[in-house]
């Protein structure tokens, strides 16, 4: 195993002679540290990252003949699980070359496409070879505008596919056709846990895609993620999707932020959290939820909810009555660990009793985004840079946010 992973840049360099090309340092300088990771690693799996962000050793970034020459070497490996190819400028060119790359490859795990020049030709060829890999579990397509025609290939990808497990179609320009048919075949599909389909391109205010979801969630209980920011939902949206999820016992973790939801939509979610369904991570950040939302939500935590474990509910125009109130149902409900409240009002009592809980550490630093400070005997909070991870691009993967046993958790 060790010389299948030393292998890889010596067969890299062979190529590029055998094509008269100048090896990329790039890639030279990823597949010596991938190798070293590799022997110091207790796994037979070899992990390459060639993600093209400017905190990496390079500002350079890949191209679509970089990708060529690159997928025609990894796809021979034996020891290759995961390749992490975001923020580069590969277009369609390059996708037809990754397509190839997960047709071949025989032990390939995760992929990581985010943020390159993807249209729905690529996204095509993508699909249309995750219709016969068998291997592949999770696939980022973050950022690549495939559009609503990219969109339709993958969710004809998932019909077939039985073994992908994680889906980020994220800011993709899906359209009201493609969140409709995605949400159809999740409906029959019984192996995909997470998917993201936020920052749809949507021209209705019917929210007929949050219908549609609806009537997926209650027939699919395998999906266990569900990303919807950005997606337009109202009050009358979070309805129908507590409709589905009455009588769902797999989702866990529902992200709505950045949507319309009022504090209306607040309360049918508290609806939902007194029936103690298994939902422990709820994003609501960036919604108009307000006192009233913050007051039905801390009603049901605080008598009826045991499961939920992190609550978003940052830039939510609450004010310091529904922040506290918040906080009070943390005393008396010991599943929830994380809360985030950033961007409400945070007026003095808000302070006082989100200082109290830290300070008496039913509340960890950690799993929050403010601290206290004190200024002439006054308690404030200061903004940390804390949150779920799921989405933070600068993270290799998804995230650790679920909380373990004891409460604690990486966000």
């Amino acid at each position: 195993m060790t010389s299948a992973a030393n292998e890889t840049k010596e067969r890299y360099i062979a190529l590029c002679q055998q094509r008269n090309v100048q090896p990329h340092e790039y890639i030279l300088k990823a597949l010596n540290k991938s190798a070293k990771d590799f022997l110091l690693s207790q796994t037979d799996e070899l992990c390459v990252d060639l993600g093209g962000n400017n905190k990496l050793m390079t500002r350079q970034r890949l191209e679509d003949q970089d990708i060529e020459i690159l997928c025609s070497i990894l796809s021979k490996s034996t020891v290759l699980a995961s390749l992490d190819l975001r923020y580069n400028n590969f277009t369609d060119v390059g996708a037809a070359s990754i397509a190839k790359f997960i047709e071949e490859s025989p032990c390939i795990k995760s992929l990581n496409l985010m943020c390159n020049e993807i249209t729905a030709v690529g996204a095509q060829k993508i699909a249309t070879a995750l219709q016969d890999n068998t291997t592949l579990r999770s696939l980022k397509m973050n950022g690549n505008k495939i559009g609503n025609k990219g969109g339709m290939y993958f969710a004809q990808a998932l019909q077939i596919n039985s073994k992908l497990r994680q889906l980020d179609l994220g800011d993709t320009d899906l359209g009201t056709e493609s969140i409709i048919a995605l949400s159809t075949v999740l409906g029959q599909n019984k192996h995909l846990q997470s998917i993201n389909m936020s920052r749809p391109v949507l021209f209705s205010e019917q929210e007929e895609t949050t219908v549609h979801l609806s009537k997926m969630l209650k027939i699919n209980h395998n999906l266990s993620e569900l990303h919807l920011g950005k997606c337009g939902i109202g009050d009358f949206g979070v309805e129908r999707l507590c409709d589905g999820l009455t009588d769902n016992y797999s989702l866990v973790y529902l992200n709505l932020s950045c949507n319309k939801i009022t504090r209306d939509g607040a309360k049918t979610l508290s609806g939902l959290l007194r029936k103690n369904t298994p939902l422990e991570i709820l994003d609501l950040g960036h919604n108009r939820i307000e006192d009233d939302g913050a007051q039905h939500i801390s009603e049901a935590l605080a008598v009826y909810n045991s499961t939920l474990k992190a609550l978003v509910i940052s830039y939510n125009s609450i004010n310091g009555k529904g922040l506290v109130l918040i906080a009070h149902a943390m005393l008396s409900n010991s599943s929830l660990s994380n809360i985030y409240i950033w961007g409400n009002n945070l007026e003095k009592l808000a302070c006082d009793a989100f200082k109290s809980l830290i300070i008496s550490k039913r509340l960890l630093q950690k799993n929050t985004d403010v601290k206290p400070y004190e200024v002439d005997d006054t308690n404030y909070l200061a903004e940390m840079s804390h949150g779920l991870r799921r989405f933070y691009y600068w993270t290799p993967w998804y995230g650790p946010d679920v909380p373990d046993e004891n409460g604690d958790s990486d966000i």
